[in-house]
């Protein structure tokens, strides 16, 4: 990848494979630098603590992932000037908190891969994966603090609250819920928040006006839509080997998502449709397999890539009340990356 000026004088990304889109922009000198500070700062986060804890954030941190909320602040914090010494550890604190609700995320889920690879709770007991679920959540806090700003640390406490919340509504209201606000509650509190908040106090600490604040407040929002739906279309239509999860997962965990939502408007007389609405899950394996094809083989998942799309558009208008500049256009291409993406 390379950059390119266009008249007039505008930067862009000269993309030789769009799946190369984040690594291009994160082998930028500058962001690659504080990526690496920001890597180094989350694994010394168990440097003298129990040595198991030591190994488990080491392979949890390990395991992939594009990093893609730490890059975003590093951006953020690129394009407004603000300080190093602050942003590095804010980008290791929600991309800690990121990592311990996948922890728990799986043990709750009892999911056994996690980008392909086996998960904690597949190899350690449900103790030990709570523990060092809390552990990483701690550390996330701690790291909060290092911003030295009050605010800053009641919206990653907030956050924090709004996604254990949006857990427990999801075990206890939302198990076969086909209400669509119910849903975008759900992906709000599952994902959207963080991004959010990632985008949030980015700017907040970059020390720029109430106004610019909230754009990128509101850029965070559309972004962290747009990525929980597309991650809902790859569950109906990605490949295993490349999400790293068995197809149709949130169904059999009794989760119905935008994509089944859209096949349940077009088509009330399917036996599914009809179980949900009368408030019975799908449970039968086959008729999970059934619903999942025909699913694909529907105008649903395009229906919703298009809201995907909107949210993304939303997004990038807020982005662009910003001056042109290179961070602008990797933030701008970062967006672009979350609806085309294929795992």
């Amino acid at each position: 990848m390379k950059w390119q000026q266009v008249p007039p004088g505008t930067l862009t990304f000269c993309l030789i494979g769009k799946n190369d889109l984040i690594s291009a922009i994160q082998n930028l000198p500058s962001i690659q630098q504080g990526l690496d500070a920001v890597e180094k700062l989350m694994l010394m986060q168990a440097e003298d603590y129990h040595p198991d804890l030591k190994s488990a954030l080491s392979v949890i941190l390990s395991s992939g992932g594009k990093r893609i909320r730490p890059t975003i602040i590093l951006l953020i914090g690129s394009m407004l000037n603000a300080r190093v010494d602050l942003i590095i550890p804010l980008a290791a604190s929600i991309e800690l908190l990121h990592t311990a609700t996948l922890v728990h995320d799986d043990l709750i889920d009892g999911a056994i891969l996690r980008r392909g690879i086996p998960t904690l709770n597949s190899k350690w007991s449900p103790a030990a994966t709570v523990l060092t679920g809390d552990f990483v959540f701690a550390s996330a806090a701690e790291l909060a603090t290092k911003t030295k700003s009050i605010e800053v640390m009641e919206i990653f406490s907030r956050t924090l609250m709004t996604i254990v919340n949006g857990e427990v509504n999801q075990l206890f209201n939302s198990r076969c819920s086909i209400d669509l606000d119910d849903y975008y509650r759900r992906i709000y509190a599952k994902t959207a928040s963080l991004f959010e908040t990632s985008t949030h106090t980015a700017a907040i600490l970059s020390g720029v006006d109430d106004q610019k604040v909230e754009l990128l407040r509101k850029f965070g929002y559309e972004v962290g839509m747009s990525f929980q739906i597309v991650d809902d279309i790859l569950d109906y239509a990605g490949d295993q080997s490349t999400i790293g999860k068995p197809v149709g997962g949130d169904l059999k965990q009794g989760l119905v998502t935008l994509p089944l939502l859209y096949y349940i408007q077009d088509n009330p007389t399917d036996k599914s449709v009809i179980s949900l609405k009368e408030g019975r899950c799908i449970q039968e394996d086959a008729e999970i397999a059934r619903l999942v094809l025909a699913v694909n083989s529907s105008q649903a998942l395009a229906k919703a890539q298009s809201d995907a799309d909107r949210f993304v558009e939303r997004a990038e208008k807020f982005l662009n009340e910003f001056p042109e500049s290179l961070e602008r256009t990797a933030l701008t291409e970062i967006t672009r990356y979350i609806v085309e993406r294929r795992k």
